[in-house]
This record gives C-alpha cells, structure tokens and sequence, in this order.
C-alpha cells in the first residue's frame, strides 16, 4: 500500500485500464491482504516504472491492471512483472492463471499473445453487483 498513489496515477494515465470503485485504497488493501505476496511493482532509478496486481481464489490465478509507464515500455519490465507473478502463483501451487483485457484494447491482446497467453474466445464474461 505505500506505492499505492503512485499507482493508482499510473493506473489512471494508462490506456486500457479500467479503474472502478475495487480500486479505491481500501480495496485494494484488502485484495493485497488477502493475497500476500503476489502483487509487483517496478521502480527504475526511483521511478514508478510498472505496477500489476495478482491474486488467487484458491484454485486459480487473476492478473489485473498491468501498466508500464511509456517512459519504460520496450524494456521487458512488463514480462518480468508477469514472470513474477505466475512463480509466486506457482509457489502456492495454483497451476492456471487467467486475465481481462478490453476487446478493443489490440496492443494489450497482442503483448499478451506475444509473451504466451492464449485468447479464450469460446468464454464470455458476464458481471453482477451484489446489491
């Protein structure tokens, strides 16, 4: 939580990603709580350079809002915080990860084709509020 602002300013100022009140400190310190360990964050020379948070429900792995500051794309920091992330899943034995990327968002889909994720297009996502 104390790269939480910087953070969420990256979160803001990056294309594709979709911020919502989940995303509010709280939140966020709660998802961090209850998964510990799994979330990155990449400083160069001690700038924000990337951030990606990660967590699990017990069977599966989740990745959420990966960003990298276009001052630091091209440089493998958004490989590497995802390298990160599915070793740490690993390490709690979850064997699947999966991730939500906007259909119209193409240089998201394509980075994440080029570093081995497949497209399930056979799914559709459906949501709910609980109230």
């Amino acid at each position: 939580m104390t790269d939480y602002e910087p953070v969420l300013t990256l979160w803001q100022n990056s294309e594709g990603v979709g911020l919502s009140e989940a995303d509010a400190p709280e939140r966020i310190a709660r998802f961090l709580q209850h998964n510990p360990g799994l979330s990155y964050v990449a400083y160069a020379e001690q700038v924000l350079a990337g951030a990606i948070l990660c967590g699990c429900d017990g069977r599966r792995g989740y990745l959420h809002h990966l960003a990298v500051a276009p001052t630091h794309r091209r440089q493998g920091i958004g490989r590497e915080l995802v390298t990160h992330c599915l070793a740490a899943l690993r390490d709690i034995d979850i064997d699947k990860c999966h991730l939500f990327v906007f259909t119209k968002n193409e240089a998201a889909i394509q980075f994440w084709r080029e570093v081995g994720w497949a497209e399930r297009v056979e799914l559709s996502l459906m949501s709910r509020l609980t109230t």
